[in-house]
């Protein structure tokens, strides 16, 4: 449980006031210098890290897959996903259970915001802005500002005052009408959550407050909703801009008329120190405790991570690292066509992938190679081995070299990953009418011996497919 002076001071998740962003940087750099410490040393993420039987680990549990504790991520988030860009979920614990997601919730803000208002739409701070307290990106009542520059203080400082001035002014722009413009806009969030199919989430204010006046209210959402939700708004490039951004400054103008520079202090302690962090979104309340949605991308590809309600700030950096970093250090790239005997075919060494058995000739095969030689695919360790598997037509008639005479299919986990036509390499005529006769003698023959009267197929793949890191 969180303690009451950390209610009193973990909600404020900015301190985003021009006196109060030396601090924010000078602690961040603390702890930026601590991750860097602890990933430069290899030192555990977190000192209560676990791994869970139950851990879903790309679509079954720990325990069904046998995993030991080194090849699982050690979190200590009570609810945590990781996912690909395309969807693909990589690693889950608890990911469906409808908890509350605190500041994440600006993510909805952030896209209900972006499509359904232009970015140059004026927002206006009202009294109810400037005064909802808690992480505040500085905003004071009277100011103004285009809805880009809004967004930027709603992600990154994430401040409660720019999540209500943009409800309400782009919920009256949504409408027509100010008395029903906020009103409208929460029920755009939900609107946007069933289309997007976050079947656990409901949003009932767009900052994700959950206490005193807002404690009433039933805002909740799930590890994987989260997630969902994170994927489709990196799509958009502004989104995208904005919480990768890092500590930034805009300039509003005031009740006055007067134009005024307010500094804006990320709440994202991986920005700027791990490899690849692109942002998106920190949460922390008392009911919610410390939460953390991911975005990384590296050459090797995107991935997602949330961490809802984990014990400390830290912690949820340091979870986020250690999914981020087992998610990489499993993607390898895998060549697949993998046999140590080879055939001239086209005047040039394939590989021989199966000596195929002709039905015509009692002891005669066909060397068989591949299309595609070459052939890789990106596989994920964690989700098990690569088998491949050939399917073989059966040979009776002529057969030349480049025939497709079956297929050879690699799947991880029962799912197909590649495959490639199966060639002969060499020609092979069927016996004509008197060879038929011999081979129907020769093969009575060994039937009353008790021998074979068609060749054996072989395969000569080898057993495992070689990794190419």
């Amino acid at each position: 449980m969180i303690s009451a002076f950390a209610r009193q001071c973990n909600n404020r998740e900015a301190l985003a006031t021009a006196g109060a962003s030396v601090v924010s940087r000078a602690g961040r750099g603390l702890v930026a210098l601590s991750l860097a410490s602890m990933l430069a040393l290899g030192a555990p993420a977190a000192a209560f890290a676990e791994v869970l039987d139950t851990d879903v680990v790309a679509g079954k549990t720990v325990a069904d897959r046998g995993l030991s504790v080194d090849e699982c991520p050690d979190v200590t988030a009570a609810h945590v996903i990781l996912v690909g860009s395309d969807g693909t979920v990589y690693f889950s614990r608890d990911a469906d259970a409808e908890v509350k997601i605190a500041s994440i919730t600006k993510i909805m803000t952030a896209v209900v915001a972006l499509e359904n208002a232009p970015l140059d739409l004026t927002v206006t701070v009202d009294s109810e802005a400037a005064t909802v307290g808690e992480s505040s990106a500085g905003l004071l009542e009277g100011d103004s500002m285009d809805l880009k520059t809004a967004l930027y203080a709603l992600l990154v400082p994430s401040g409660n005052d720019a999540g209500i001035a943009i409800a309400k002014s782009v919920g009256a722009y949504m409408t027509g009408d100010a008395s029903t413009g906020y009103d409208a806009f929460i029920a755009a969030m939900n609107a946007k959550a069933a289309d997007l199919g976050m079947t656990e989430s409901l949003y009932t204010n767009p900052h994700g407050l959950d206490f005193g006046s807002f404690a009433s209210e039933d805002l909740h959402s799930s590890a994987k909703d989260v997630a969902t939700l994170v994927a489709y708004a990196m799509q958009n490039d502004t989104f995208r801009g904005i919480v990768d951004a890092g500590d930034t400054s805009i300039v509003v103008t005031s009740a006055d008329g007067a134009q005024r520079n307010v500094a804006l202090a990320t709440t994202d302690e991986l920005m700027g120190v791990y490899d690849g962090i692109c942002g998106v979104k920190t949460g922390t309340t008392d009911d919610a405790g410390y939460c953390f949605a991911a975005a990384v991308n590296r050459p090797q590809g995107e991935f997602y991570s949330v961490v809802l309600n984990s014990p400390s700030s830290d912690e949820r950096f340091s979870d986020t690292v250690t999914l981020m970093d087992w998610a990489y250090s499993n993607l390898s790239q895998r060549s697949l066509v993998n046999t140590d005997q080879s055939v001239e075919y086209n005047g040039a060494a394939a590989p021989l992938v199966a000596k195929v058995a002709h039905n015509g000739w009692v002891d005669t095969t066909v060397n068989a190679t591949v299309a595609d030689p070459d052939l890789t695919a990106e596989v994920f360790d964690a989700a098990g081995p690569v088998e491949g598997a050939m399917n073989l037509d059966e040979l009776s008639g002529d057969v030349h070299a480049g025939d497709v005479i079956g297929t050879l299919t690699f799947a991880q986990d029962g799912e197909t990953i590649a495959q490639t036509n199966v060639i002969a390499a060499e020609d092979v005529a069927a016996p004509n009418f008197f060879e038929k006769i011999g081979v129907g003698l020769d093969r009575w023959i060994r039937g009353l011996q008790g021998q074979q009267t068609v060749a054996q197929t072989v395969d000569c793949m080898l057993a495992q497919p070689i990794s190419d890191r």
